[in-house]
């Protein structure tokens, strides 16, 4: 078989909010096929046998039959190339540990020419899964090898260097879970979560309410114990120390044994514990010395190492380590039994994902020293039988939520409102969690901002605890969801009056609105900027701004198109007409079923509470309705309209123009909304035009929106066309 030319990559669009294919964000990729176009993969010697070889998990692909191996079954009858490549870009992504079950392919009227699109939380990841998806499957085409699992560790790192963390990501999910968007705000993990004025941004287990005075007091460990224990929390006694000398003089005085640690460090690092020897204290001074500014002394708590979560005062999950150990055989030194009875658990990893981490002796300056006063070296062969302490702490990760004492939490609380943390990591050392510190010679050790949350989401023995819905109730009540009034205008007529009317409404109304259109970026009256390149991005931003508490964006077609909606849903979507327009064909889109399905997406996105605002004049327009998950409300210059007429029957709502006049009508009656001839005049003295139709739109708009009739009326009656 002759080799078969690459499929062209003519075209990559990330595509941020709710477009034509999916409410989520996704990557679109234009392919020619080429020579391919007439090899589907049933003529294509031995490349489903290779594909099945390499991703075997491609069995467990409904595809558009609906059930397993509904791919495989498509692939034997014969599929085109854009097809099969999708398939083998969301299985990459799944092998990658990104699971991807949404993607499609459908044919333009180029012949050869597909549009494959697939779902992607990240622009980066999902590029780089789609290079390594084109050069696997060219490669099974052609008969030539490829490495997979190299492929797909590829991938893992982009996820890993792209993605977020496993503590931010679970609060984003709790989020999620509870309808509240959210917005990534840089390549980390600061996020915020709602829109405008309402909402509360994160940064890992860092919240906007994270007090930085409470920062400075955690980072400091001898002014933290000081605090804790004029209110009676139970703290290791201590002192600051300056030299080894000293350390060892402290030592004496408090009584062996004995921690050394530094005083602002933190994860644990510099810290040694069970110190009974002047040279132990010593060598623990010098390490605590290189990890921090000062170095501490305390006297040693009998028990186990515990990390209790604390979020709002309450504590919401709780986790004990243990400590590690080897046993020798006589044979393997140190370092080889480190990897064969402590490393080989899978729990352990280098990464974030795993609940515990890889020891790496020559990598870890405590577990050295441990070693050291043990005497022995990581090439140290201990003899059979011989136990060997590996680490005393950094282990904390088997959950015991269930076991905390009442006493034990309200002290634990009191630590970190003393500090004056919403979120915090408390340490403390007891031998029973069970049993009140008091009783047990138990006491506080540390007070953490910025806690890792992975030890209570995966935690090595136990029940994960849902520490990120925790969070996400601590900083929305139960009846918030983080969102503002939105308004979606879109069409090709006159929908920057109606951006611009339906924003003056909102303003009179009393919200601080933010407006995205066609005639520049306003905030409140105030114009920021004059032209727009990108819709998408103007509204946007105005989701980011914490003044805002209602945002008007105006979307064209071809910004659906192009990026997709700002926003995941809206308060109200208007729709006012189904014009096709020339610049569209770069899209295919050539036909008003074409155009149908790109501006649905604006009714699509609305909320259950909210409504879609529809021009009743055009039949297509008015099938929308169907589509709409909240209200509909109607708005014709007719009344005589088919779909207004049974819309009103139903009981639905309506605006429609008598005389000179905008009506309300509803199942409660008709009122008198706003004049509408005058405004019309206001326009043309002013040069501009305006049709009936979007004053129409503008007033159903803010009728759905809850702004009384009367209101509408003034607003009206004031608006300065410009």
């Amino acid at each position: 078989m002759s080799k078969k030319n690459d499929i062209q990559l003519l075209r990559i669009s990330y595509l941020r909010g709710p477009n034509i294919w999916t409410y989520r964000s996704c990557l679109e990729v234009w392919l020619d096929l080429g020579e391919l176009e007439d090899h589907p993969s049933h003529l294509l010697p031995g490349l489903n046998d290779r594909l099945t070889t390499w991703l075997p998990n491609l069995q467990e692909h409904h595809c558009g039959v609906g059930e397993r191996g509904g791919f495989l079954q498509r692939l034997q009858e014969g599929t085109w190339m854009g097809h099969v490549l999708e398939h083998v870009v969301i299985e990459l992504l799944n092998l990658a540990g990104m699971p991807t079950g949404f993607g499609q392919t459908r044919s333009t009227t180029q012949r050869g020419v597909y549009r494959m699109v697939f779902r992607a939380r990240d622009e980066q990841v999902a590029r780089a899964a789609l290079k390594e998806g084109h050069a696997l499957l060219m490669a099974a085409i052609n008969d030539e090898r490829f490495d997979v699992p190299a492929a797909v560790a590829r991938l893992r790192d982009t996820i890993d260097d792209c993605y977020l963390g496993p503590s931010t990501a679970a609060i984003v999910a709790a989020a999620t879970e509870r309808r509240i968007p959210h917005i990534r705000l840089n390549d980390g993990n600061l996020v915020q979560l709602g829109h405008g004025a309402k909402q509360r941004r994160i940064w890992t287990a860092e919240t906007d309410r994270t007090s930085a005075i409470a920062e400075g007091i955690a980072g400091d460990k001898d002014l933290t114990k000081t605090l804790l224990k004029a209110v009676g929390v139970p703290v290791p006694a201590g002192q600051v120390v300056r030299s080894p000398e000293e350390a060892w003089e402290a030592a004496q005085d408090l009584g062996l044994p004995v921690v050394v640690k530094p005083s602002d460090g933190n994860h644990g690092r510099g810290v040694t514990l069970d110190l009974k020897t002047e040279q132990d204290v010593r060598a623990a001074f010098a390490l605590a010395d290189s990890e921090g500014s000062e170095v501490l002394v305390e006297r040693c708590i009998p028990g186990n190492e515990h990390r209790m979560l604390v979020v709002g005062g309450k504590v919401v999950a709780a986790a004990r380590g243990e400590s590690a150990w080897i046993h020798g055989d006589g044979r393997h030194s140190v370092r080889q039994l480190i990897d064969l009875q402590i490393n080989s658990d899978p729990r352990r990893g280098l990464t974030e994902d795993f609940p515990l981490n890889r020891v790496m002796p020559e990598e870890d300056p405590v577990v050295m020293l441990e070693l050291e006063r043990q005497n022995l070296r990581p090439e140290s062969v201990p003899a059979h039988g011989q136990r060997v302490l590996i680490q005393r702490n950094g282990n904390v990760s088997i959950d015991c939520t269930a076991e905390v004492h009442p006493e034990v939490a309200f002290q634990v609380g009191l630590a970190a409102r003393t500090v004056g943390l919403d979120i915090a990591g408390i340490d403390l050392v007891a031998e029973d969690i069970g049993r009140p510190l008091h009783e047990q010679g138990g006491a506080v050790v540390e007070v953490n901002a910025g806690p890792g949350l992975l030890m209570h989401l995966k935690p090595a023995e136990g029940v994960p605890q849902p520490v990120g819905q925790a969070i996400v109730d601590h900083l929305f009540a139960e009846d918030e969801s983080g969102r503002i009034p939105i308004v979606g205008v879109t069409g090709k007529q006159h929908t920057t009056p109606i951006a611009r009317l339906v924003a003056w409404l909102l303003h009179l109304h009393g919200k601080q609105v933010g407006l995205a259109c066609s005639a520049g970026l306003f905030l409140g009256p105030r114009q920021v900027e004059k032209h727009i390149k990108r819709p998408f991005d103007a509204a946007h931003r105005l989701l980011m701004n914490r003044r805002v508490d209602a945002v008007v964006a105006e979307n064209d077609a071809g910004s659906i198109l192009n990026d997709g909606l700002a926003y995941d849903r809206c308060t109200v979507g208007v729709v006012t007409d189904l014009n096709l327009d020339a610049s569209l064909q770069h899209h295919d889109v050539q036909e008003l079923p074409q155009l149908f399905k790109v501006l649905r997406t604006q009714v699509d996105v609305v909320l259950p509470e909210g409504a879609a605002v529809l021009n009743a004049e055009d039949e297509q327009v008015a099938s929308m309705a169907e589509l709409c998950d909240g209200e509909v409300v109607f708005y014709s210059c007719s009344e005589t309209a088919a779909p207004l007429t049974a819309h009103l029957h139903g009981g639905g709502r309506a605006v429609v123009l008598r005389g000179t006049q905008a009506w309300l009508l509803s199942s409660e009656g008709q009122q008198v909304g706003a004049n509408v001839d005058s405004l019309l005049r206001r326009y043309q003295g002013a040069g501009l035009h305006c049709e009936a139709g979007a004053v129409l739109a503008a007033v159903a708009a803010a009728w759905a929106l809850g702004i009384s009739p009367e209101l509408i009326a003034a607003g009206l009656e004031t608006f300065i066309p410009a």
